[in-house]
């Protein structure tokens, strides 16, 4: 590789690293806004406002107020589905594994009520169901691990022999619903869904 061509991928690489400090710099501050003022006060000039960052800078990495509220949910189902992951991978069979992701999901929920309540949002929401199959192809590192571990279980005989989605469906389903429940409503007890949730969960998938 010539001197020039060191050069240019270098430059790329900074370039690039500008970009994506720039991105976090006005999800952050989105998060904030939307922590504070909620969805009504989550506008493209309180957004630049907050973050420092151009509204032609905005409009380049997000196309639309739209794109910030998209890209905000996706951080956090990202930095959910890891959690989750990461819970999986820790466990020594099929029930602890169950039982373990339904208390990472409600851990993460109350260690970052913001991120969970923009991920668990109408416009998150409305987003999800316009752009299913784009975000869940965004998120197939994750959620690939989640798949085979449900495989690998399903062969050892402990979890029932349904579909994947079916299974994801089983498990996080009552989660999301307590979820929505305690950050809408406000009128679910966390930790009483935390002592009734893993358990009855893990009925409904086991094999036996």
């Amino acid at each position: 590789m010539r001197c020039d061509e060191i050069e240019d991928v270098c430059s790329m690489s900074r370039k690039q690293q500008r970009g994506e400090a720039t991105v976090e710099q006005v999800l952050d501050a989105a998060l904030r806004i939307y922590a504070s003022s909620g969805e009504a006060g989550l506008t493209l000039g309180a957004i630049t406002k907050a973050s420092g960052v151009s509204s032609g800078s905005l409009y380049h990495h997000f196309g639309s107020l739209d794109g910030v509220v998209a890209a905000l949910a996706l951080r956090s189902l990202d930095q959910l589905l890891k959690t989750l992951v990461e819970a999986l991978a820790q466990a020594s069979d099929a029930r602890s594994g169950v039982q373990a992701a339904v208390m990472a999901y409600l851990d993460f929920v109350q260690a970052h009520p913001d991120a969970a309540r923009i991920l668990h949002s109408v416009s998150a929401d409305r987003e999800g169901m316009a752009h299913a199959r784009q975000i869940r192809d965004s998120q197939e590192a994750r959620l690939t691990p989640i798949a085979l571990w449900i495989r690998a279980h399903q062969e050892s005989g402990e979890l029932a022999e349904l579909s994947v989605p079916v299974i994801e469906s089983l498990v996080l389903g009552p989660v999301v619903g307590a979820v929505r429940r305690w950050l809408t409503v406000g009128d679910l007890d966390l930790q009483e869904a935390a002592r009734a949730l893993p358990e009855h969960i893990w009925r409904s998938v086991r094999r036996y």
